[in-house]
């Protein structure tokens, strides 16, 4: 078993701030922001950052699909962490100055992977497919920020 990662960035011509506050804004911008490969979102306990509990199923494959249980923190400015409690999985978001009015933000995302020859495919394709979804999430918050 090894480690698989995927990361995604994006800049955005909006205030940092902005950029952040509706990605932590998981009982109202978050759902919006989410495409077709998400189902059965879900805030169970809180909904704005640290300390949110959130659900949803994400379906990476026309055969996978993943029930995520997020418990979401903010260890630093700028950076929020969801860990899910059904699985290795934690993906980190983080937004950054990148100039007057722009954001830069990376999503990554890892997990322990499988072994032998499923891993080998997992870790070689499972992130050009995680990296396709974050990509339309980020394409949605620019469209949502940027006005």
């Amino acid at each position: 078993m090894g480690q698989v990662e995927a990361t995604t960035q994006r800049e955005i011509a909006a205030d940092p701030e902005d950029v952040f506050d509706a990605l932590a804004d998981y009982s109202g911008t978050r759902r919006k922001l989410l495409p077709e490969q998400f189902s059965e979102y879900e805030v169970r306990e809180g909904g704005d950052g640290k300390g949110t509990l959130v659900h949803w199923k994400l379906q990476a494959t026309s055969k996978r699909v993943r029930d995520c249980l997020l418990e979401v923190d903010e260890p630093t400015d700028g950076e929020l962490v969801e860990k899910d409690r059904n699985s290795s999985m934690v993906t980190r978001w983080v937004v950054t100055p990148a100039g007057e009015r722009r954001a830069k933000v990376t999503v990554t995302t890892t997990w322990t992977g499988a072994g032998g020859i499923g891993g080998f495919f997992e870790k070689t394709f499972a992130p050009k497919g995680l990296n396709r979804i974050y990509d339309a999430i980020l394409a949605n918050l620019a469209a949502e920020t940027e006005k």
